[in-house]
């Protein structure tokens, strides 16, 4: 299992390194460069202007020193300008120049500044993850429970109006995407026009004081959407588990069904969907930007939102940083976890 999971690191290493590298060279092409130029200093900027501001910024570099500049492997810049002034990475001063570290990129905790909030980029990141964490946790909360309940129901007698009844209803919410299901309920539970008005809260106060009138819609929304799947799923594989000669043995010894179910059927049947329920952290990370936007819950996928839109460079590498950390680690746990729910499964 050691090597195993040292062999993990290492290719998640390698992953991490090869897609933020992809993502870096996308957001910097030089039509970005130049709108976070005029962004940042004249729309009116000539070409040479844009040139000179990107050159004494250190943006003409060739991407690789750029990158591991960013990455915190290479000594950060220090150019000269034109004007006069020094200019380097690792301070932002020229007369911290000789106390500057060499090397300050995310490897040292320095993920730069984010040029539309005004403030660091560690530390937009880490609000605004902490408040999606708080929105993931309570969407697992009511959606892996109720998906596993409706899957093994479903599955456990096959071809019966429960199975058809259920399964339906799980086919409807996977083909409902968030941003009908959340307009439909914030049209018929919280408008003032028409609606019940149930929930008269906003999710944009969740974001202080989560309470059921403003949070249960948001997490509603994303939930019904990712139950349906983990159902359909759990329910395939409870029927396969169903039909195993091991379990008709125990009905031919006269084992209650109940019991047949818990103590026999339902641990193989978790297998698949173990799988599927961890593939829904790196789903819920980047998959919530409709509902946040929607809702204007303005956490992690609001941010991704924000910083695209605004041409964010630095911000938009600390939310692909993030995001693929969480991709790859929830994929190494899923690993991990399937071999220990099968130990059928061998480590070569």
């Amino acid at each position: 299992m050691g090597l195993f999971v040292l062999r993990r690191l290492w290719v998640m290493i390698l992953t991490a390194i090869c897609l933020t590298f992809v993502v870096f060279f996308l957001t910097n092409l030089y039509p970005n460069l130049e709108k976070l130029a005029k962004q940042q200093g004249n729309q009116r900027m000539t070409d040479a202007q844009v040139e000179s501001w990107l050159s004494n910024r250190g943006y003409l570099q060739a991407v690789p020193v750029k990158y591991g500049q960013w990455l915190g492997v290479l000594p950060g810049y220090q150019i000269t300008g034109k004007d006069g002034v020094l200019r380097g990475r690792c301070f932002s001063a020229p007369e911290d120049a000789k106390t500057a570290r060499r090397f300050c990129g995310v490897l040292q905790g320095d993920w730069g500044y984010s040029t539309v909030f005004k403030e660091d980029v560690s530390v937009i990141v880490g609000k605004r993850l902490w408040l999606t964490g708080k929105l993931m946790l309570w969407v697992m909360i009511v959606m892996v429970p109720s998906a596993l309940i409706i899957g093994v129901l479903a599955g456990m007698r096959e071809g019966s109006k429960t199975d058809r009844s259920l399964s339906t209803v799980s086919i409807i919410t996977t083909a409902t995407p968030e941003y009908v299901s959340g307009v439909i309920f914030i049209a018929i539970f919280a408008s003032s026009a028409v609606g019940l008005k149930w929930f008269k809260g906003t999710a944009t106060s969740a974001m202080d004081d989560a309470t059921f009138a403003n949070f249960t819609l948001p997490v509603v929304t994303i939930a019904l959407y990712g139950m349906g799947y983990i159902a359909r799923m759990t329910r395939a594989s409870m029927t396969e588990v169903m039909t195993a000669q091991y379990i008709r043995t125990a009905r031919l010894k006269g084992v209650a069904f109940h019991n047949i179910v818990l103590r026999h059927a339902l641990r193989n049947a978790l297998i698949a969907p173990f799988t599927v329920i961890m593939l829904q952290f790196p789903w819920l990370l980047n998959g919530v930007v409709i509902v946040e936007t929607l809702f204007n819950y303005k956490g992690f996928g609001w941010t991704l939102v924000q910083a695209a839109g605004n041409n964010d460079i630095e911000l938009l590498l600390g939310v692909s940083v993030v995001s693929v950390i969480v991709v790859l680690i929830t994929q190494l746990i899923s690993d991990i976890g399937y071999v220990y729910l099968n130990p059928r499964i061998r480590i070569s």
